[in-house]
């Protein structure tokens, strides 16, 4: 690991001080520090943040709001998650080992890297960690890479399970920057690789996210996350799916589906919930619609199974969700 220097903020306006001299932000440091240690990321100059007054867990009406800082942990457990949002509690439960839920901080979960093995090797083209050095996974062994969104410069999926759940829940965002504060949905933030896939988000430069907004509703409680993986224990997903329901007089009010595994960002999938609308909740209906899901997909040599499998996916998560008691 190369040397580096370390500042612990006092106050958002520190810290965000500290970013536009350069500093970057670190608070669980979950993939940071293993980046580093693999010397992918080599930041001179860390600004720690975990002093700053963002780990609240609130209900504000219907809605959940979380400070940047709150750890998985705690908001995976948390009762009113449980109660009024628990598609963001499975999620989290399902992203992470328990060591790591401990440590994660929710804003940080949302801004971690790609898990692609080729841009963890130094001896493999990756543009997200060269810029115009090629991308290896393009030929390479790719059975878990991306289908959705990809380009001719990178095809690594986005690793974040709750970020699925935020995108299916259109939770929005808070961000506080140089030149104040703006807020924007949390789908939003996750950039398409295209011809830059080294500039994954939407932040500019020196922002800090403040928090998380999550919107209730009938749905929200009436909802799962499914994650297809090669292992039951801590393993990143071949496909996941998110799916929220809302169900009256016999037929689909609201729904809302997002996936992950598949997308070089949260994918959402407005095709599927358009065609549920005013449908009954059973297999035929989930089935025809998950069906839509195959539009535009990319497959590469090693990951066609996926285009079968995401629709699967899709059509199960449903199901369980219309289940939910």
């Amino acid at each position: 690991m190369l040397l580096f220097t370390l500042q612990k903020a006092g106050s958002p306006k520190d810290a965000i001080a500290a970013a536009q001299a350069g500093a970057r932000y670190i608070a669980g440091g979950t993939t940071l520090i293993d980046l580093m240690r693999e010397e992918v990321e080599r930041p001179e100059r860390l600004i720690d943040i975990n002093a700053l007054p963002l780990k609240d867990i609130r209900v504000e009406g219907e809605d959940l709001v979380f400070g940047a800082l709150a750890r998985m942990s705690e908001i995976a457990a948390h009762p009113d998650v449980l109660r009024l949002q628990p598609l963001v509690a499975e999620s989290l439960i399902e992203g992470a080992s328990p060591q790591l839920r401990n440590m994660a901080s929710i804003g940080g979960n949302l801004l971690q890297r790609v898990r692609c093995p080729y841009f963890r090797m130094h001896d493999a083209a990756c543009n997200k960690r060269l810029p115009g050095s090629g991308c290896t996974a393009l030929d390479g062994l790719n059975s878990g890479h991306a289908i959705l969104g990809t380009s001719e410069q990178c095809v690594a999926t986005h690793p974040s399970d709750v970020a699925v759940a935020f995108v299916a829940l259109d939770a929005t965002m808070r961000v506080r920057g140089p030149d104040g504060e703006r807020s924007f949905p949390v789908e939003e933030l996750f950039r398409l690789p295209g011809d830059t896939p080294h500039l994954e988000h939407t932040l500019l430069p020196g922002e800090l996210i403040l928090e998380v907004r999550v919107p209730g509703g009938a749905h929200a409680r009436q909802a799962r996350y499914l994650k297809v993986r090669d292992r039951a224990s801590y393993e990143f997903a071949l496909v996941s799916a998110a799916a929220a329901l809302e169900i009256e007089d016999g037929v689909i009010r609201t729904v809302r589906i997002a996936c992950g595994g598949v997308g070089t960002k949260p994918w959402r999938m407005r095709a599927c919930e358009q065609a549920l609308i005013g449908r009954p909740p059973d297999r035929a209906s989930f089935e025809a619609a998950a069906q839509l899901a195959r539009e535009g997909t990319r497959p590469l040599a090693h990951n066609h199974y996926k285009v079968e499998l995401l629709p699967r996916t899709i059509a199960r998560a449903l199901e369980m969700a219309g289940e939910v008691a």
